[in-house]
Parts: C-alpha cells; sequence; structure tokens
C-alpha cells in the first residue's frame, strides 16, 4: 500500500478518529494513511458529543443553507478537489443486477446515491475527486420525513446479514463477486448507519477489478446527509468516518442558527 504524503491535511478541524471510534465503542481494521492526523482536538471544530433530539424540531433548511451545509475540498484538503465528472466504473461496475430483492436495491442505491429515493424539499451537493488515489466523494445534504430515514437506516443495518455475499452481473455480462460490511461511525447526529461494499471482478479482456464503495447516511433533525467515497485503489474509511463527523456538526450548528432567526 502507497500512503498519501504526509503533508496532505484531512479535516484539521474535526475530532480525531480514534477518539470518536473510542467514544462510540468501535474500531476499523482499515490502516490508517500516515496524513491522518491524530492531534486535532473537539475545541478546534466545537465539535461535542451528539446530542440526541426529538424528530421534526425546527423548520426545514432552506436551499441556500442545505448548501452552506456541505463539505467541500476547502476541508478536505490536498489533494481534494472539485470532480472532473463521472467515473467510468459508475456504469461499467455499479450498473448491475443480483436476484436478491434487498441485495438489488442496494446496488441500485449504489448507483443512484439516493438510498432514501429523490427528495421533494430543499437539497445541494458537492462531488470531490482524490488526485492521489483517483477515489471520488459524493456528499448531499437532503431533507426526507424522518421516520421514512430511519427505516432505510435499519434496513442497510440489516444488508451485513442479509446480502453480505452474492454474485452480480453488470450491463456488459461482467460476473462480480460483493460483499457487504458494517462500516462504524462516529456518535453523531439522531440516527445514522454505514456500509462498506466491494465488488471484485474483472474487465471484458481480463483485467482484475476491485471497486470500494463507502455509502453512509446521517439524520440530523429533518435533514439527511449522504456520503459515498468509492474507488477502484485505496479508499480510506477514515475519510468517510471524518466527513460524517464534520458534516453532522456543520448541519446541526446551521440547524440552530435557523432556528434562532425565526
Amino acid at each position: 500500500m502507497t500512503n498519501p504524503p504526509a503533508t496532505r491535511a484531512l479535516l484539521a478541524s474535526a475530532l480525531s478518529v480514534t477518539a470518536l471510534l473510542a467514544t462510540a465503542g468501535c474500531s476499523t481494521d482499515e490502516p490508517r494513511p500516515r496524513w491522518f492526523s491524530a492531534s486535532a482536538s473537539a475545541s478546534a471544530s466545537g465539535a461535542s458529543p451528539a446530542v440526541e433530539q426529538p424528530a421534526g424540531s425546527g423548520a426545514a433548511l432552506t436551499e441556500a443553507q442545505a448548501h452552506a451545509a456541505l463539505v467541500t475540498e476547502a476541508d478536505l484538503g490536498e489533494p481534494w478537489a472539485p470532480t472532473r465528472g463521472a467515473r467510468t466504473w459508475r456504469d461499467g461496475l455499479l450498473k448491475a443486477t443480483t436476484e436478491d430483492r434487498d441485495c438489488q436495491r442496494l446496488l441500485d442505491a449504489l448507483y443512484t446515491e439516493e438510498p432514501f429515493g429523490t427528495s421533494k424539499g430543499p437539497q445541494a451537493t458537492s462531488a470531490l475527486d482524490d488526485g492521489d488515489t483517483d477515489a471520488q466523494l459524493h456528499y448531499r445534504v437532503t431533507a426526507y420525513p424522518p421516520a421514512d430515514v430511519d427505516r432505510t437506516l435499519d434496513w442497510m443495518k440489516s444488508l451485513p446479514g442479509r446480502c453480505g455475499q452474492f454474485t452480480a452481473a453488470t450491463t456488459r455480462g461482467g460476473i462480480q463477486g460483493v460483499e457487504v460490511s458494517d462500516l462504524p461511525l462516529p456518535p453523531v447526529g439522531d440516527a445514522r448507519q454505514a456500509l462498506r461494499v466491494t465488488l471484485a471482478g474483472e474487465t471484458e479482456e481480463g483485467e482484475l477489478t476491485y471497486l470500494t464503495v463507502d455509502l453512509a447516511a446521517v439524520r440530523v433533525g429533518e435533514e439527511t446527509i449522504t456520503l459515498t467515497n468509492a474507488g477502484l485503489d485505496e479508499v480510506y474509511a477514515e475519510v468517510t468516518q471524518q466527513t460524517v463527523q464534520l458534516g453532522a456538526q456543520r448541519l446541526s450548528d446551521i440547524r440552530k442558527q435557523g432556528r434562532a432567526q425565526i
């Protein structure tokens, strides 16, 4: 494994993932990149332990507030930059079919990046590329009925048991072995769930492919954060976890500001 340069700065204002996962009572076997800062503190971002708040508290965000709640390249630092476009593996590998209904629903959610369906309320999206590993991160803030979100999060939680291992056929006729596992998240928001999905197969030319996709979602009151972090090279779970941590705190702060202005 080749780690990014030590000069990379990721979410310097967020809590260290070590502290976060200790708080959550979980751990990850993912090797920690050298560039990942373990010295960030809660005071740097103003982050505090998540406090469960009743669903439906406060009015929904405006579209401008949803955009302000996004995590962008300014938060992630180099080598993250605005995306140059959708990766070819999206259609080549994620557009696939399988017999099991729940597993097919997961594949569809990975391809559309909309596990909760199409939002009818305000929404905002940022799309970023990692210039070193060629990973691609899509981050979305949307409004959905909290009860619907929680049902979908429960469904996601069940998938490592229901779809732990299965096969899927791409639209080009390739066969992929798919594995689904739980991805621990820091204790943020009102409800949360994340999965790590790996798809192993080969191209028409016989070249092996190994796609990793992190799918994470967090509900913060009336709004929901959805994140995908995917690529054919290194996909760091810590990037997913810390982006969710920072994003949930930012969304919570903006929700508080919105209520204060009412």
